[in-house]
């Protein structure tokens, strides 16, 4: 079974992606629900699963999504 949770994260992290390279401006809320979203994987998530999470948080980061 799929952890529901990590697409929710996978989906936020697009979302954000789309937004950004669109031209849009991030909310602050779209942001936190990207960090939320993340947390929340990690409570069910497998090793891999955690290693991507990681990934998706890096990603943010490096894109200055996290402040």
């Amino acid at each position: 079974m799929a952890n529901n949770f990590m697409e929710q994260a996978r989906n936020a992290m697009n979302r954000l992606t789309n937004m950004r390279n669109g031209g849009q401006n991030v909310s602050e809320q779209e942001k936190q629900a990207a960090r939320n979203a993340i947390q929340s994987a990690y409570t069910s998530a497998s090793p891999e699963e955690q290693e991507q999470l990681q990934q998706l948080e890096q990603q943010l980061q490096r894109n200055n999504e996290l402040s």
